[in-house]
């Protein structure tokens, strides 16, 4: 193991035993190095490691802490390797999203309030009238970002999230879809076909045909991605209809 990784490890290590608390503010750099027997180079790169994971907060003026180590903070550094997968990973991605989406949307038929399902409702309607991809999978989002919040748990709002980036929903549009925009619009009115069928069970409360709505959309998506050719990279534009790059 690397001599930072030994580094990362025993501050961990620290944090897990209680001697460094949620909210602790961590040694000096030099009285922490010697407890710790590590040189302040490797205590350094260790230090900026775990504030990348969100474990340890630097305080302009005031030394390094301890994190409030909430999981959906915690949980947000996964959002990067999401975002980069490719192939396998991101259909082990989705069947993770197609676990737990379902039985959450189930779970928001029950909790959304009637301010919810009209939001909810506003953003189907301008999700029909969408102008483009980009447009049409920020809706996307908020749609689904709407009924996962109703549950009220935001480590399952974060992990929903993190499934399904921005990213990711404009990767599979682009890499299954080979003639934008007349492919894109047939998906996007299965999309909302799908939205559909689902604010329809929510807004009439019925847990169990959410969640097969909830399901049924989410196997079209892996439907897709199954089907479709390997994504081009994002800064590579669809093709225009004569063939040539739209950049």
């Amino acid at each position: 193991m690397a001599v930072t990784d030994q580094a990362i490890e025993r501050i961990k290590e620290m944090i897990v035993s209680g001697s460094l608390p949620p909210g602790a503010r961590l040694p000096n750099e030099a009285d922490l190095a010697d407890q710790l027997g590590l040189s302040r180079n490797s205590l350094r790169e260790a230090v900026r490691a775990l504030t990348a994971m969100r474990i340890l907060v630097p305080r302009q003026g005031d030394g390094t802490y301890v994190s409030g180590l909430e999981p959906h903070l915690l949980l947000e550094t996964m959002a990067f390797a999401a975002d980069v997968s490719h192939g396998r990973n991101a259909r082990q991605l989705l069947q993770v999203r197609r676990l737990l989406e379902p039985p959450a949307t189930a779970l928001a038929a029950g909790r959304l309030t009637d301010q919810d399902l009209r939001a909810l409702r506003d953003v189907l309607d301008r999700s029909a009238a969408a102008d483009g991809i980009e447009e049409f999978i920020e809706l996307d989002i908020e749609f689904h970002r709407t009924i996962a919040d109703a549950v009220g748990n935001p480590v399952l709002s974060t992990l929903l999230g993190i499934l399904s980036t921005h990213t990711q929903r404009l990767r599979i549009v682009r890499g299954t879809l080979p003639r934008p925009p007349a492919g894109g619009a047939a998906a996007r009115e299965q999309a909302h076909l799908e939205h559909e069928a689902i604010w329809r069970a929510l807004a009439g409360r019925d847990a169990a045909l959410a969640a097969s709505a909830s399901a049924v959309h989410v196997a079209a998506v892996e439907d897709w991605l199954a089907a479709g050719p390997a994504a081009p990279p994002l800064t590579q534009r669809a093709p225009t209809q004569d063939g040539r790059s739209d950049r």
